[in-house]
């Protein structure tokens, strides 16, 4: 069969070996001892889930981490089934007695989820691996301490009569990325006497954990038995405060590359895009780029989203639409077909989706994690 060209609007690369070196650089950062969740919930943040699951368990990930149990048995269903695989956002009704066929390891975070997988397992014959989770100050999911004695008590009952093991007690950060802030000791605190309840109790836990990307990077004191990054395994800083994911030794995974459509002159004063709240200065070109915010472009970097065409990086002139927005060439004449870097690892001078962070006001996760279905996954491999 003849080879399937390249697709030309637009597509997404995505570097292999970027992502198992990012993964090497986060070991590097850990003891020994330490293991790896590699997070790749949300599609792995844009990047593709399968094979970004599979590239980070070459490069010596130890666990994989999802939210949804969905995430969590797809992985499953595409033939990862040797290594242990957690997801944590459970709602009434979900299929418990899935994950529990699936060997998943799924959080508890109330009394209502720990009788849905008791339940579960007693229906299946099946124990469930479960992990415990404890809000220390983050006040999303989690359970708080007046009520974990409770759940702990409970899980331990379900666990003498064969129907659960308690394999973990976890926890997340607020503030991370913030370096110093107050709230991180403060959770560190909460999180050590929440372990120490359950483990007098009983609890005799694989793993401990509560690092994301920032505090595996910055807080040895928070990495217990296992850390979860996220976003640096996709090569982006967790936060401006760190400093940029290259300052981190980081290589973003992700090129969001267009071709440009149209070229054409245009005289001063002639509007772009709708609302013409861009107006030409003088007589120039103009460069139609075919991606728009149905496939990710965030509207918000309208008139301020960087794309570098022709070796220059340009701003996005006016408002981004839907399929396209229009850069202003200052008189250039690329020709049609010409590439369009709208973010990359920044090593060749295009901008990065920090840098498109920035414009839209907003993270690096979110630029990356929109990126949408129509824009196709193009797989390369830097080697390493």
């Amino acid at each position: 069969m003849p080879e399937t060209p390249p697709p030309r609007r637009a597509r997404a690369e995505i570097d292999l070996g970027a992502l198992r070196a990012n993964v090497r650089t986060l070991r590097a950062r850990v003891a020994p001892h330490v293991r790896i969740m590699a997070v790749v919930k949300a599609d792995a943040y844009g990047h593709g889930a399968v094979r970004c699951a599979r590239a980070a368990l070459k490069a010596g990930a130890d666990w994989l981490g999802t939210a949804t149990p969905h995430e969590a048995l797809a992985l499953r269903a595409a033939g990862i089934t040797d290594v242990p695989v957690m997801c944590w956002l459970w709602t009434p009704g979900d299929p418990w007695g899935l994950g529990i066929k699936a060997g998943l390891d799924m959080s508890v975070s109330g009394m209502w989820a720990l009788r849905e997988v008791v339940a579960a397992a007693e229906a299946t014959g099946n124990r469930a691996r479960i992990q415990l989770k404890a809000d220390t100050g983050l006040g999303r999911n989690g359970c708080q301490p007046a009520d974990w004695p409770e759940l702990v008590t409970e899980a331990l009952d379900a666990q003498a009569r064969g129907l659960v093991k308690v394999t973990g007690l976890w926890s997340h950060f607020a503030c991370a990325d913030e370096p110093y802030h107050p709230s991180i000791a403060a959770q560190l605190d909460v999180f050590r006497s929440m372990l120490d309840h359950a483990e007098k109790a009983g609890v005799e836990p694989e793993v401990r954990h509560i690092a994301n990307s920032p505090a595996t990077l910055t807080l040895p004191e928070a990495h217990f038995d296992l850390v979860r990054p996220g976003i640096a395994l996709y090569g982006l800083s967790p936060g401006p405060k760190l400093g940029t994911g290259a300052e981190l030794g980081l290589r973003p995974v992700m090129s969001l590359k267009g071709s440009v459509a149209l070229v054409k002159q245009v005289p001063a004063g002639h509007g772009v895009s709708y609302g013409h709240h861009y107006v030409t200065e003088g007589e120039t070109t103009l460069g139609l780029v075919p991606l728009g915010y149905a496939d990710g472009v965030p509207r918000h970097a309208s008139g301020r989203g960087p794309v570098l065409v022709g070796g220059r990086v340009r701003t996005v002139a006016g408002r981004v639409a839907m399929d396209q927005f229009v850069v202003d060439l200052g008189g250039d004449t690329p020709e049609p077909g010409a590439e369009a870097v709208l973010f990359g690892s920044g090593e060749r001078g295009e901008p990065t989706a920090e840098d498109w962070a920035a414009a839209a006001g907003t993270i690096a996760y979110e630029i990356v994690t929109r990126i949408g279905a129509r824009v196709p996954r193009l797989c390369v491999d830097s080697g390493n």
